[in-house]
């Protein structure tokens, strides 16, 4: 039985409540943050003592541990590795490489976080399992990362995560249910301090003290060890006001300062080893020649308990310990324990004491450094990586490598997402002299953070078109040094000023994509996709409709060939707004569909979360134009569950082009209205173009023709490549229901060109519907019959089912009702089969029109027996209908075997049926 917190007693219920619901096969996840000495730790163990069912895992952070990539997850996972064979094996390889236990290319580390779930999953198997992370703040930041993935893809694994945090501190836990914990009442802490103090307390000084402790537990229980028995009684002790952390770790401070040198020396030596390694802390101790038995004052003082590991009472008594000692103390310390650190078993452990024992430039320290560095980057912790690296820049004496160190550095922490860290890096670098080639570097790197930046939100931040200007800079640097990095920055710079847009300065993208067409031309053969679609993309922006199709077709194809680099990782366009927006030019949906599929199944096999992200929300967007809107949103919002997951930004824009094709106006103009916003904010030129897109199809969805002309026009005023063409039916179809002919007639003449000259049935039907809604009366029906026949042979259903609807309108207004019924009711059938309820209700109007009958129906509600399931739930089906194992489909979708299980008996109830053979024969279409 758990003992008794004072004060507690409302987070002891949501605790046991929390175990309760994880034994009836739930997973749970708990975020416990305060501020240091609240009772956070208390109420772990309060947790772990109820939880006698359970099996147990539990880690607590160090802060001196932070920089050694996955130390924490290795550690808290080391119980549970008896069952690593129940793992996935590209899983379980990318685990071991993570661990130091194989070699291999570096793992995604979401793939490890995904191996981590597989592992917990099948520990979970036998009975519930609970998982302790305490001074999450001090976990090292890949662990954090990779257990806040983990958090997130819990389902219906019977397990329980608790994590306790400081305040302001794990951003990536942020979003997780939290329990706040506070500091007791006063009625509580009086209590409390009554029941730890020996003797009468004066009542004005016990009023003091509870509020200068503001009801800290910690504070409290110290309130003993700090204060005399004398002040106590009459209320003459001093009255400094602190924060309460700083006034614990004072308290601890001055007890540890009280103890022997040789008991301080050897509290050191442990507060300097961040693992509690009992054995090392020995060796340590013999070659500083004190002996261990100097350790007993410190475990009568209550400050530390040796045994197998050290263990420091309080995590602020290992800080005190390090603080109590001078510089020149603790780089002796360090130096003992590199001496004593296996240099096979531990390198890493030993090259980052020698570093801090180094009291000035120590060359061979530095190449420990790196060469840990390169170990630390093959496991996937770029944040430890970057750290090696930058100290041993520190510690390199040769100016030449001390800049190439400070580079390498600086590259690692833009990778760990420490941009701060990387501009001070280089700003190192350029103290000394640099070759032209690192100075180019140095200027591409800055304009990459910049980019970064810009489209972060972040106040403050450059603009797109600020960051591609400065992305030329560093790509003309780069010209005749590194002529295949040149070029790539030439499409960095080309993408930067295509997301710029209409908010870059005139000119600017024409500039942009002169300089690359010109990096082009020199390099000869193209072999590269990333140099062939730069070909297409600037003979496309300089020569106009048509040009550089071939090129961009051929960048495609090799992308879907050679998707991988060398180690067999995914791979992806810098920024990958090119590669989408030359599918779109090239009106060729066999195309779009290829690459959107092949990329998010390259992403998912290799675990590269990264790519899957904007992989995922691109062939979302090629379900939306094939109608498949339940399956678009599926896509999305695993998308946004792993930006979430990473910290990465959202990707709009699929988003917005789903919400306004279902048609909910307030909740479509919503979504348009903060895009717009955002894209003045962070400018961003080019979704604003698409927000006025949006506006468009949506005000043409519900029949409000003249925003749309408004919309459209606005769209229209500037070319953005991939949105423009289909804008510009938008501006056909307001104008021929507002009578506006002439500007029905320019738009179409720009379609034409663009639409009409790819040549594709995608192309040459959409221009074909939008040509029938500009002809007299008698010259529409073979361009709508062409419209129709085109558009369903390219599997194109939104545009075709829109070309059935003007189709159906026309034959109306010419008196052919019954034509008219049969293409309304097909237009009608689409559209609410899709979940398109504007376009819908549009059709159901026209058909009442018509003299037909037809009753209201909820959109998407026409789903045959699917209709019920999830969107997750439809996913899984699907996958598992395709003959997938529950192991694959786990693998594919980032969750658990179990969790797969217990979505599929959802299904086989749903569906009533009885087996996944059953699940080939149903329709997926929405």
């Amino acid at each position: 039985m758990a003992k008794v917190l004072h004060g507690r007693a409302g987070e002891c219920a949501a605790l046991r409540e929390l175990l309760t619901r994880v034994g009836t096969d739930e997973s749970r996840v708990l975020v416990l943050r305060g501020e240091a000495g609240v009772g956070k730790s208390a109420l772990l163990d309060y947790v772990v003592d109820e939880a006698n069912d359970f099996a147990l895992v539990q880690v607590s952070g160090v802060e001196s541990d932070m920089e050694l990539a996955y130390a924490g997850l290795q550690q808290l996972c080391a119980p549970l590795m008896d069952r690593v064979e129940d793992v996935p094996e590209p899983q379980r390889e990318a685990l071991s490489v993570a661990f130091g236990r194989g070699v291999g290319p570096a793992p995604d580390r979401f793939l490890v976080g995904l191996a981590v779930l597989s592992l917990m999953a099948a520990a979970a198997a036998d009975r519930p399992l609970l998982c302790i992370v305490d001074d999450a703040q001090w976990l090292d930041q890949v662990s954090v990362q990779t257990l806040g993935f983990v958090a997130r893809r819990l389902m219906a694994e019977p397990i329980a995560m608790i994590f306790a945090v400081r305040d302001g501190v794990a951003p990536v836990l942020e979003g997780q249910p939290e329990l706040r914990i506070g500091g007791l009442s006063d009625a509580e802490a009086r209590e409390l301090l009554d029941s730890v103090v020996v003797g009468k307390i004066d009542a004005r000084v016990r009023d003091r003290i509870v509020a200068e402790t503001r009801g800290i537990p910690l504070a409290l229980l110290e309130v003993p060890r700090n204060v005399t028995a004398a002040d106590l009684a009459g209320g003459f002790g001093s009255t400094v006001r602190r924060t309460s952390a700083t006034q614990i770790e004072d308290g601890f401070l001055r007890r540890i300062e009280a103890l022997p040198e040789s008991t301080r020396r050897l509290l050191l030596v442990a507060a300097a080893e961040p693992v509690g390694d009992a054995a090392l802390f020995l060796r340590a101790a013999a070659l500083l020649g004190i002996p261990v038995d100097a350790l007993a004052p410190a475990e009568a003082a209550g400050v530390i308990e040796f045994g197998k590991r050290m263990r420091f009472h309080h995590p602020l008594m290992r800080s005190a310990a390090y603080r109590a000692a001078d510089l020149t103390e603790r780089r002796e310390v360090h130096r003992a324990l590199a001496d004593a650190t296996d240099p096979d078993a531990a390198p890493d452990r030993r090259a980052w004491h020698a570093a801090n024992a180094a009291s000035g430039p120590d060359d061979a320290v530095a190449a420990d450094l790196e060469t840990s560095a390169g170990r630390a980057q093959s496991r996937g912790g770029m944040s430890a990586a970057a750290t090696f690296l930058e100290r041993a820049a520190v510690l390199t004496s040769d100016p030449v490598l001390r800049g190439a160190r400070a580079i390498a550095a600086a590259q690692a922490k833009r990778e760990a997402a420490a941009p701060e860290a990387a501009y001070e890096l280089l700003a190192i670098a350029e103290l000394g002299p640099l070759s032209d080639l690192q100075r180019a570097q140095i200027a591409r790197m800055r304009a990459q953070m910049e980019f970064v930046r810009s489209r972060s939100g972040e106040p403050g931040a450059p603009t797109a078109a600020t960051c591609a200007s400065h992305l030329l800079r560093a790509a003309r640097g780069l010209d005749g040094i590194d002529d295949d990095a040149a070029r790539d920055t030439y499409f960095e710079a080309l993408t930067a000023a295509m997301y710029a847009g209409r908010l870059g300065e005139p000119g600017l993208l024409a500039a942009v994509a002169g300089a690359g067409r010109a990096a082009v031309e020199r390099a000869g053969r193209l072999q590269r996709p990333v140099d062939l679609l730069l070909s297409g993309m600037t003979s496309r922006i300089l020569d106009g409709p048509g040009a550089g199709a071939d090129h961009m077709r051929s960048a495609l194809e090799l992308w879907k060939v050679h998707g991988e680099n060398d180690d067999g990782r995914a791979v992806q366009p810098p920024f990958p707004i090119a590669q989408e927006s030359a599918a779109h030019e090239l009106w060729d949906d066999a195309v779009l569909q290829q690459i959107a599929t092949d990329t998010v199944r390259r992403a998912r096999d290799t675990g590269s979360l990264a790519v899957l992200a904007p992989a995922l929300v691109y062939r979302a967007g090629v379900h939306v134009f094939s109608g498949e809107f339940g399956m678009a949103h599926t896509l999305i919002e695993e998308a946004n569950a792993i930006t979430a997951a990473t910290g990465h930004t959202p990707v709009r824009y699929h988003s917005l082009n789903l919400a306004v094709w279902r048609g909910d106006p307030d909740a479509a103009l919503r979504i348009i209205s903060a895009a717009a916003a955002e894209g003045v904010e962070r400018g961003e030129g080019r979704l604003i173009g698409v927000a006025r897109f949006a506006s468009a199809v949506l005000f043409n969805g519900l029949g409000r023709y003249e925003e749309a002309l408004t919309a459209a026009r606005e769209c229209c005023d500037y070319e953005d490549l991939g949105v423009f063409a289909w804008c510009l039916f938008e501006l056909v179809e307001a104008a021929a229901h507002l009578g506006d002919p002439a500007t029905g007639a320019s738009a179409l003449v720009l379609l034409e060109r663009r639409a009409a000259g790819s040549g594709t049935d995608w192309g040459l039907g959409v221009t074909a519907a939008a040509r029938a809604l500009l002809e007299p009366s008698d010259a529409a029906e073979p361009m709508f019959d062409e419209a129709v026949e085109r558009l369903d042979r390219a599997g194109a259903a939104l545009h075709g089912a829109r070309a059935r609807l003007s189709y159906g309108e026309w034959l109306r207004r010419v008196n052919r009702r019954v034509d008219a019924r049969k293409q309304l009711n097909a237009a009608h059938e689409e559209f609410t089969r899709m979940g398109a309820a504007a376009f819908a209700e549009r059709a159901r109007r026209e058909l009442v029109a018509t003299g037909e009958k037809v009753r209201k129906r909820t959109p998407g509600a026409d789903r045959g027996a699917t209709g019920e399931l999830t969107a997750q739930e439809t996913q899984i089906a699907r996958l598992a209908g395709d003959g997938m194992t529950n192991q694959e489909i786990g693998a594919q979708l980032f969750i658990s075997t179990h969790t797969v299980e217990w979505h599929l008996r959802k299904v086989f109830v749903k569906l009533d049926i009885t087996s996944r053979r059953q699940l080939r024969t149903i329709s997926w279409a929405s």
